[in-house]
């Protein structure tokens, strides 16, 4: 299975959408705390873009703390992800991210029954 999958064809730039499916897979424990990552070459040939989208994500998400670099090691999925990831004052956020995804799946046809069908289903899936 591949790491991240990408829409050429979407308005969405190709860095966020590797950050976005980065971001998801640790938020999800797909990739979990310590795994590393492919190379940036690697993965810029596994997603068929350019080697410095790769490298601005990896130095972007070690920014922000969710990666670490080790010299002549690799890049792996920080241990402790940062204290941004709390839920507190982020309504205003979560709204915005949710208005983009219902905004998105309406222009491919799904509705808002369609959504909470798929939102139940992966709620059962992880337990609530």
């Amino acid at each position: 299975m591949a790491l991240l999958t990408l829409d050429h064809r979407h308005p969405t730039p190709l860095y966020a959408q590797i950050e976005q499916g980065l971001r998801g897979a640790i938020a999800t424990g797909r990739l979990p705390a310590g795994t590393q990552l492919p190379t940036v070459r690697q993965l810029a040939v596994e997603l068929s873009v350019n080697a410095n989208t790769v490298a601005r994500v990896y130095a972007e998400l070690e920014r922000a703390g969710v990666l670490e670099t080790q010299r002549g090691v690799g890049t792996f999925v920080a241990s402790t992800q940062p204290a941004a990831t709390q839920r507190r004052g982020r309504d205003p956020e979560l709204r915005a991210l949710v208005q983009r995804f219902v905004d998105e799946a309406a222009t491919r046809g799904f509705t808002l029954d369609d959504i909470a069908r798929q939102l139940k289903s992966l709620a059962g899936k992880q337990g609530g």
